[in-house]
């Protein structure tokens, strides 16, 4: 199994709620995702809720292994979900990790 971990940093121009509309919009759209791609075992996105931290958004999912997480990011209903904070991201990070 496979745990992909990603956190995302908005850009400091977005207001705070033009930061939480985005964050609740992309958590909608991920968490929906299982219905449309079967090979996600588990999936969630939360904002961050720690005002001293820098990172704005995380996402927790599980795969099988690390083909399904490259066909999970080209899949065009993920990239559809995606497209809801690319706009905004100043960063973004990653990690994949076996367990």
């Amino acid at each position: 199994m496979v745990k992909h971990v990603v956190l995302f940093k908005l850009k400091e121009t977005l207001s705070v709620s033009e930061k939480s509309e985005i964050i609740a919009s992309f958590k909608d759209a991920i968490e929906r995702l299982p219905s449309k791609i079967d090979f996600i075992r588990h999936i969630e996105v939360g904002g961050n809720i720690n005002p001293s931290e820098s990172f704005d958004i995380a996402l927790y999912s599980e795969f099988d292994n690390l083909e399904d997480v490259s066909c999970y990011a080209v899949n065009p209903d993920h990239v559809a979900a995606a497209g809801i904070i690319k706009p905004y991201i100043a960063s973004r990070t990653c990690v994949d990790y076996e367990y």
